[in-house]
C-alpha cells in the first residue's frame, strides 16, 4: 500500500519533486518475503517501507493558470495575459492594436484556457493537484509502433 503524496500548497505539485519525479512511501502487505540484490529474505510485517514509488510532477514556477485565464477574458484586449506570461512583445502588440480588433483576444483565451499557451519559460501552471489539467500525448521517434499484419 503506497502513501498519497503531500501536496505542497504553493505549487500544487508533490513536495520534494526533483527532475519531474517525487517519491512516496509503500508498504508491502504482512508476511510478504522478499529478497534483496545480496539474496537476503526479508519478511515484512506491514509497518515498515519497502520501496519508494515514483510518481510523476510538473515543474512550476509561480505562474497561476486561474489567473491567466482571468487576465485573458477580462483585459485580453489590453494584452495583459501576454505580458503576465513572459510575452511583451506580444502583449505590447496586443495594447496597440486593442487585442487585434477583439479577435486575437478570443484567440488568445481559448488558447490559454485549453493551455495551449503556456508561460514563456517553459513551465507547467499552477493548477490544484486534482484539477482539470491537460496531458498532452504526442508521436515522435521514441514511440513504439506496432507493426500491422495483414492476414
Amino acid at each position: 500500500m503506497c502513501d498519497e503524496p503531500k501536496i505542497d500548497n504553493s505549487t500544487q505539485e508533490p513536495m520534494n519533486c526533483t527532475n519531474h519525479t517525487a517519491y512516496v512511501q509503500c508498504l508491502p502487505a504482512p508476511n510478504i518475503t522478499c529478497k534483496d540484490h545480496l539474496g537476503i529474505e526479508k519478511v515484512f510485517t506491514g509497518h515498515e517501507v519497502g520501496f519508494y514509488k515514483p510518481i510523476e510532477c510538473r515543474n512550476v514556477n509561480g505562474y497561476s493558470y486561474k489567473v491567466a485565464v482571468a487576465l485573458s477574458l477580462f483585459l485580453g484586449w489590453l494584452g495583459a495575459d501576454r505580458f503576465y506570461l513572459g510575452y511583451p512583445a506580444l502583449g505590447l502588440l496586443k495594447f496597440c492594436t486593442v487585442g487585434f480588433c477583439g479577435i486575437g483576444s478570443l484567440i488568445d483565451f481559448i488558447l490559454i484556457s485549453m493551455q495551449i499557451v503556456g508561460p514563456s519559460d517553459g513551465s507547467s501552471y499552477i493548477i490544484d493537484y486534482y484539477g482539470a489539467r491537460l496531458t498532452r500525448l504526442s508521436i515522435t521517434n521514441a514511440t513504439f509502433r506496432k507493426m500491422q499484419t495483414y492476414p
